[in-house]
C-alpha cells in the first residue's frame, strides 16, 4: 500500500507555524527543507548583491524593460496550490502583487542544496515555466557549475565561465565569483 499524502490549500499552508528551514507548497504538497547553511546563504547573497544593481542600472539605460526588481528569498504564489521561494529572483515588470507576487518571477534563481533532489528541482523548474518564468538559473555549489534554462533549452556554464542573458543586456556574472572562489 502506498503512502497517502495530505494535500494543503494555500490558506492552510499560510497558517502553518514558523519553524527553522524553508517550506514550499508544490502542487498542494508541503515540502520542508532543512535550514540552508552559511555557504548557501553566501552564494545567494553574492548573486543578489551583483544582480540587483545590474537590474537597476539597466532600467536607467532604458534596457531590460520587461524586468521588474531583484529580490532575495521572496515568495511567489504561482497558483492556488503552489507557493515557491527562490533564493534570488527578478520579477516581471508590473508583476501582479498582493501579499506576495503572483505567478512566477521572470528569472528564478535556485542555489542547489545537498537536500535537493534532481526530481524536486525538475518539478520546480517546470512549475516556474508553467506560471510565466522566462529563465531559471540553478547554481550547483558542489560542482561549481550553473545551468541557465529557458523553455526547451538548457545551457551549462563551467566554473571559469560567465553568466549572460538577453533579458539583461551587459550582464556578465563570474561563476567563480558567485561561488566565492
Amino acid at each position: 500500500m502506498g503512502t497517502v499524502k495530505t494535500l494543503l490549500t494555500f490558506e492552510e499552508f499560510e497558517q502553518l507555524p514558523d519553524q527553522p528551514g524553508k517550506c514550499e507548497l508544490v502542487r498542494g504538497e508541503l515540502i520542508e527543507m532543512p535550514p540552508a547553511d552559511l555557504k548557501h546563504h553566501r552564494v545567494s547573497h553574492r548573486i543578489y548583491n551583483h544582480l540587483n544593481p545590474e537590474v537597476r542600472q539597466a532600467h536607467v539605460r532604458g534596457e531590460a524593460i520587461n524586468l521588474g526588481e531583484a529580490f532575495h528569498e521572496m515568495g511567489y504564489l504561482l497558483r492556488a496550490d503552489c507557493w515557491l521561494q527562490p533564493d534570488v529572483s527578478v520579477t516581471h515588470a508590473g508583476q501582479t502583487e498582493g501579499k506576495y507576487f503572483e505567478g512566477s518571477p521572470a528569472i528564478a534563481i535556485e542555489v542547489i542544496s545537498p537536500s535537493n533532489t534532481a526530481k524536486r528541482i525538475a518539478v520546480k523548474t517546470e512549475l516556474y515555466f508553467e506560471c510565466g518564468a522566462l529563465e531559471v538559473w540553478c547554481f550547483f555549489p558542489k560542482t561549481k557549475r550553473v545551468t541557465i534554462q529557458v523553455p526547451g533549452s538548457v545551457r551549462e556554464i563551467a566554473a571559469d565561465g560567465f553568466i549572460t542573458t538577453p533579458l539583461l543586456p551587459g550582464l556578465m556574472l563570474s561563476v567563480k565569483e558567485m561561488f566565492g572562489d
